[in-house]
């Protein structure tokens, strides 16, 4: 008897054990992703008037408002990070900022790399020129010196019509559309092809010193820039904009910042 007791506590140590062992090689369970509670948006911050830094050096603009009551209504704080923005798609792949949201146009190389909420303003490219200047249309450049933002799809635009662009003395780039209106009123250039929001900021501030062609190098949209794998705040963001167009909050800030509803 007492061997037979001795076996059969034997084996259930050994029943024990395996239990355990497949208690403890059971996974443990996966911890949940953090809550997002802050986006970091990525911009120019030499880019009036959609973002740029007032008297202050404080960061304002169009978008920068746009941005700041999106996230206030997702329940989100909201940092500003200047970047270089001719290496904006690298910096968001790169994670060192969550959107891109200063004036970018969508286009469809971009999208190879960038997801976009839906537009919410159009754009054109126009053609800035010296007030006294005897251009009056794309024609004129022939011959001419014309400069745009490195980086920028205004450079995009100019190239797309391959006989205007050929037909240029020199195109030359900038890191900012400020420095190139500073070139063309020092007679360094003899046109500025730039994003209209920002030309005509310019142009209202100095009327005497430019003047707007009515040609211009097409029409485009602008849209909050993501990683494409972003999908739920992408979708969220569009919801925000689409509520602010819905009750009059982007109309308000667009009134503030051009006199008019511009918000697509």
């Amino acid at each position: 008897m007492k061997n037979f007791a001795a076996v059969a506590l034997l084996s259930l140590g050994v029943m024990l054990a395996g239990c355990s062992k497949q208690e403890s090689a059971a996974p443990a369970p996966a911890a949940a992703p953090a809550a997002v509670t802050k986006i970091v948006v990525g911009l120019d911050d030499n880019f009036p008037p959609m973002g740029f830094r007032d008297e202050k050096n404080e960061l304002v603009g169009f978008d920068i408002d746009m941005a700041k009551e999106a996230a206030k209504r997702l329940g989100l704080q909201v940092d500003f990070k200047p970047i270089d923005w001719s290496a904006k798609e690298a910096e968001l792949s790169g994670k060192r900022v969550d959107v891109l949201w200063n004036g970018l146009t969508i286009t469809e190389e971009r999208r190879q790399n960038i997801a976009f909420t839906a537009p919410y303003m159009e754009n054109h490219q126009i053609i800035v020129v010296p007030a006294d200047a005897a251009i009056k249309t794309k024609a004129d450049l022939a011959g001419k010196v014309v400069g745009a933002q490195e980086g920028s799809s205004a450079v995009d635009a100019v190239k797309k019509e391959e006989g205007v662009f050929k037909s240029f003395k020199e195109f030359k780039t900038f890191g900012d559309n400020v420095t190139a209106l500073m070139d063309l009123s020092a007679g360094r250039l003899n046109a500025v092809v730039v994003d209209e929001v920002v030309g005509r900021y310019y142009v209202a501030k100095k009327p005497d010193q430019y003047a707007v062609l009515d040609d211009n190098f097409g029409t485009e949209e602008y849209g909050v820039g993501l990683r494409k794998d972003d999908a739920e705040l992408l979708g969220k963001l569009d919801k925000a904009l689409a509520d602010m167009k819905a009750d009059g909050a982007a109309a308000k800030i667009s009134e503030q910042w051009f006199g008019k509803n511009i918000v697509k």
